[in-house]
This record gives C-alpha cells, structure tokens and sequence, in this order.
C-alpha cells in the first residue's frame, strides 16, 4: 500500500515539473516574444528579458530578433532615363518595431526578406528609370568632378568629356527610395533605417561601347599629342637651320673682317718696307713681277708681249728654253 501511493505522488511530481516548465519560458536581450493561443496572438508582444508565464500546452512563443538587420539584395539590370542599362546593387538596414503585426503579415524573416526584395526592387527601377546616370553615379550636386587635365577646353566643351549638369546626386536619389520603400515597409511593422546604392556597373551589352569611347578619347589625346610634338620637332629643327645660318654668316663677316685687316696689314707692311727707297722699289717691282710668272706662265705656255711691256723686261735674261715671241 506504501508503494502506490509514492509511485502517484512521483508521477504528480513529474506532472507538475513538466506543467511548470511548460509554463516558464525566458526571453533574451536580443529578441521579442509574441504568445500565441491555438494559432492566433494573445495580448501584447513581450519586449522586456527575463522569466514569463505562458498557459502550458495551448500556448506557444514566436521569438522575433529585435536586432538591426540586414537586407542585401541581388544585382538586377535596369534602364536609366538616358535609355542606359546599368546593374544596380543595393543594402539596406530594418528592424522590426511592431512584432505583432509583423507576425500577423509575415510570419518569419525569410517572409520579410522577400517582400523587402519585391518593395526596395520596385523602389530602384522607379528612382533609377527617372535619373539621368550621372545623377547615380555622382555623389552630391555640388561635388566638382575630377577632369581630365589632359584634355584642353575645346575637347571638354565637345561630346568627349561633356558631363551633363546634376540637378540631385545619388544621395538624394538614395533618399527618394528611402522614403517611397519607409512607407511601404512600416505596414508590416517594419522600420527601414538606411538604405544605399553598394554598387552600380554597366550592363555587359553596354560596355563595349563604353570601352570604344574611352579609347577613342585616349587615341584624340594621343593624336594631339603626337600632331603636338612634330609641331614642336618642326620648330626646333626650323629653329636649329636658322641659328646655324646665322652662325655661319656671323662667322663669314668676321673671316671677312679679319682678313681685309689682314690685307690692309700686309699692305701696309709692304708699302712701309718697300717704299723706304728706290733699290726697295725696282726689288719689290722685281718679286711682284717674278710672281705673277707663276700665275701667268706655265709648261707649254705661249706668251705674246710687246717689247714695250713691263713684263717682258724681266724676260729678256731668262734661259732659251722659254720661248718668247714678240711683235
């Protein structure tokens, strides 16, 4: 008769443990907690840590992170309102500031992240189908562009190197989508915090000809470079004839400076040392003469003289083997 009665009593005690425990549960920091009664919610979320008190077995405890989460979405191609292709790549930070409707409208955060998907997707294609692409691509509206400082102001005005005025930036495009998706997103207790553009690329279609103007823009450079630099070889070389004629004509001049000092020297000289008497006179007249032989008579030279002239004086006591005809 002992043994039954401690027997039920174990079973009570195992009973009551097992209700007890079913009746406790504990929630954590991190989280929030929505008590559900045969499927449907019961009250309010649980938002406070610690110990709490369910009904055993008809209830149950939904935990829901309370934590920023991440959104990151896939890149997806899409046109501009230049009519360009780009592929676009987005993130976003939520949280869930309403558990209970949460809950009722989404279930789990696999259920968020899909409609997150569908809203902030549909948000972009909107944004970016109403923006030129600089609008995306540039920061601000009061950013200066970095130009190319090799290209001049004429190659700058022209269709190389224009950029299209930026009325907005992408931070604001960022804002637009920010506030169109924040609304869309809070009926489902949720609060979109931040949301940017983590990377924006041409489409593979489009980047050949994206490919094709960079290197045509580098060839115009190059192209004018080169026309540049035989402009300049052609100056130099210009500049190196011109310099060397008038070196070769200065240098001239003073040759011909110098040796009429010269002459006029010698002259001078001579005139001085012959002149000193008349023996130096009929000498000088002599050698003179004597000279102008070297010049004036050669091997199989004929010379005709009449016996008047001054040259033929000298010739009278030359050898025989000069023959001299005279008239």
């Amino acid at each position: 008769m002992t043994r039954l009665p401690q027997a039920v009593i174990l079973s009570l005690l195992a009973i009551g443990t097992y209700v007890l425990l079913s009746s406790i549960y504990s929630v954590n920091e991190v989280e929030q907690v929505i008590v559900t009664q045969f499927g449907k919610p019961v009250g309010a979320a649980v938002t406070s840590a610690g110990l709490k008190v369910k009904l055993p077995f008809i209830q149950d405890i939904h935990p829901i992170d309370k934590r920023v989460l991440e959104w990151d979405g896939t890149p997806s191609d899409m046109p501009t309102k230049d009519k360009l292709y780009v592929s676009v790549d987005l993130f976003a930070r939520w949280r869930i500031t309403d558990p209970l409707q949460y809950y009722l409208r989404l279930r789990d955060e696999r259920s968020a992240q899909s409609r997150l998907d569908d809203i902030l997707g549909s948000e972009t294609r909107n944004a970016v189908a109403k923006h030129e692409l600089i609008e995306i691509i540039r920061t601000t509206k009061d950013r200066v562009p970095l130009r190319d400082t090799l290209l001049t102001d004429a190659e700058r005005r022209s269709e190389i190197g224009a950029l299209l005025p930026v009325k907005k930036g992408r931070q604001l495009v960022e804002r637009e989508i920010f506030s169109a998706a924040a609304e869309k997103v809070r009926v489902f207790g949720i609060e979109l915090l931040d949301i940017r553009f983590k990377r924006i690329n041409y489409n593979e279609s489009v980047r050949p000809k994206i490919y094709e103007r960079m290197t045509s823009e580098r060839r115009q450079i190059a192209e004018r470079f080169l026309s540049e630099g035989h402009g300049e070889a052609a100056r130099i070389r210009g500049n190196r004839v011109r310099e060397l004629n008038r070196i070769q004509s200065e240098a001239y001049r003073q040759v011909e400076e110098i040796r009429g000092v010269a002459d006029a020297k010698a002259s001078e000289i001579y005139a001085n040392a012959y002149n000193q008497s008349p023996q130096a006179v009929a000498f000088y007249e002599f050698t003179r003469t004597l000279q102008s032989y070297k010049s004036i008579i050669g091997q199989n030279t004929t010379v005709i003289l009449s016996t008047g002239s001054d040259l033929f004086k000298f010739l009278k006591g030359m050898s025989p083997e000069v023959r001299v005809r005279t008239r």
